[in-house]
């Protein structure tokens, strides 16, 4: 049975662990939790902080806190462009009271390029970027990526992540350098910059699992995230650590969500997990939507490059090959309106679905997540 999301709040808040890690496709809600979760633990108080300092109780990073910055592009002259930082209690704090732009700089440098540097203006309101030239040129200001901007959120965030933990390993309050922290219980992350190329990735994971490790006192972390190689990450740091758990996050069809706890020991197969999630929808009281022709597409592009194939097409069936090819091309691309992408597909394309997945576990030696024997499905064109 299906539950809300403030009782997935409520699930994982009484967990009362050290870290939990929730596993979940994009548009599953992850976002939307980490908002129910905050109101759950401190319904009073503001983004990120709260107007009193010592009574912040949670922490979290998530798709809003990427809004709190945008660009100023000059138009006119094309000469200063400069990231804003839109007012607001959270960067306040972390730059003007906490002084956090040295280790931002530093952070975000680790992450992209160590040329090229933030500058803050002096009431940190405004950032330039430019790359370092070893020389006294005139400084050129650049507008960077938006995977770069994504880092420069994070590395804000985590800076302040790392004065927390320096902080409240303290065991004695009277001894910290501040009591800005004392009541915090939460460190609430949603998908730290999935732009990153692996290397970077990687190198992200693993700074924040040693930063949790490093954490000696009585706060908690909840990372939410629908990057495989992010999730195995952190799972092999943490793997049989009795302070860990790990979840599936998922939104079923009737607008409701469940919580699975995911008791493997073993690192996540991302492409084992879809084709679990394509037996469950080729199901006779299973549902398909257009997603799923995607999740089929992606386990044919690992399976190909696993077997040396050049072309994913190749392991489709030789019979009518090109069409199911342009069927799955079809159905897989993005469209141009969200709703499309969830759109119930029709009749003749969950025959040829059913048809290709069964295909795919026969040949290529897939073992079913289905105990019940199940009907194979005709794969008319």
């Amino acid at each position: 049975m299906g539950q809300s999301l403030i009782q997935i709040a409520q699930t994982l808040k009484d967990a009362d662990k050290k870290l939990q890690l929730v596993y979940a496709f994009n548009g599953s809600g992850k976002t939307r939790l980490s908002r129910e979760f905050k109101q759950l633990i401190a319904p009073k108080e503001l983004e990120a902080v709260q107007e009193e300092d010592s009574d912040i109780k949670i922490l979290y990073y998530n798709a809003f806190t990427e809004d709190l910055f945008f660009w100023d592009n000059d138009l006119d002259a094309d000469s200063d462009r400069k990231l804003i930082i839109q007012p607001n209690s959270f960067t306040d704090w972390v730059l003007r009271e906490q002084g956090q732009d040295r280790n931002i700089v530093a952070n975000f440098q680790q992450l992209t390029n160590d040329k090229l540097t933030p500058q803050f203006n002096e009431n940190f309101t405004e950032i330039r970027f430019s790359f370092e030239r070893g020389n006294e040129d005139d400084t050129e200001f650049v507008k960077i990526s938006k995977g770069e901007e994504s880092c420069f959120v994070w590395s804000v965030f985590f800076s302040l992540m790392e004065q927390v933990v320096s902080v409240l390993n303290i065991a004695e309050k009277e001894n910290r350098e501040t009591d800005q922290y004392d009541k915090l219980e939460y460190i609430f992350i949603d998908d730290p910059v999935s732009s990153l190329d692996d290397t970077h990735l990687i190198e992200l994971a693993v700074n924040i699992s040693e930063l949790i490790k490093s954490s000696t006192s009585d706060l908690k972390f909840i990372i939410t995230t629908h990057n495989p190689l992010f999730y195995n990450v952190i799972f092999n740091e943490f793997n049989r650590v009795k302070k860990t758990k790990k979840w599936l996050l998922e939104k079923l069809n009737d607008g409701t969500f469940a919580l699975n706890e995911i008791q493997s020991d073993s690192p996540f197969s991302y492409h084992l997990f879809l084709l679990a999630e394509l037996e469950k929808a080729t199901q006779p009281t299973g549902e398909i939507k257009k997603f799923h022709f995607n999740f089929l597409r992606n386990i044919l592009e690992k399976t190909s490059t696993f077997l040396g194939y050049k072309n994913w097409e190749e392991l489709l069936p030789q019979e009518s090959r090109e069409a199911y090819y342009r069927r799955i091309i079809n159905l897989s691309s993005h469209s141009k309106h969200n709703g499309e992408e969830i759109a119930i597909v029709e009749e003749n394309d969950k025959r040829v679905l059913g048809f290709l997945v069964s295909e795919v576990k026969t040949k290529y030696g897939f073992k079913s997540t289905i105990n019940s024997s199940t009907t194979e499905q005709n794969g008319a064109v």
